[in-house]
């Protein structure tokens, strides 16, 4: 029941605050190079989805380090396919290989088995790069955004 639920505790130790930080980021990062402002679609079913209506679902499951902050690896998701349905796999496998092609899904089915451990400075790095890649993307879109706007009322 709904009483019977703990509360979702913050991260507690240094580095879990940095990677809770560096996921918050890299998510919103990967959901707006997918939908931009407005819509995307999910990469396992194709449902139209809206920025703020979806998830950054990982194809290789996050616990795998080596791939966690690939880029490749993490597309915008609906939440009913990464919630609901385990991550809709099969679907996403198949709207991996054709963003990606076959061979980069292949390699990034064996980079899952890399030891990686990522330091509180790559962390930091990692921080950095996602934030500006980031406000870059989010500088484009407005830039993009206004010029439909002074051309569609050019039209008029």
């Amino acid at each position: 029941m709904w009483w019977n639920r703990q509360k979702k505790t913050s991260p507690t130790t240094p580095r879990s605050r940095k990677i809770a930080r560096l996921d918050r980021i890299f998510s919103q990062y990967i959901r707006r190079r997918d939908c931009g402002f407005a819509y995307g679609f999910c990469i396992s079913c194709g449902r139209v989805i809206h920025y703020n209506k979806c998830d950054a679902g990982h194809y290789i499951n996050r616990r795998h380090m080596a791939t966690r902050y690939d880029e490749m690896n993490v597309n915008a998701q609906c939440i009913q396919c990464n919630r609901f349905a385990e991550g809709n796999i099969q679907g996403y496998r198949q709207g991996l290989i054709e963003k990606v092609g076959e061979k980069n899904v292949e390699m990034l089915e064996i980079k899952r088995f890399n030891s990686c451990k990522i330091t509180d400075a790559e962390l930091d790095m990692l921080i950095d790069l996602f934030r500006k890649k980031l406000e870059t993307l989010e500088k484009n879109q407005n830039f993009l955004k206004t010029c439909r706007e002074v051309f569609s009322g050019a039209d008029r």
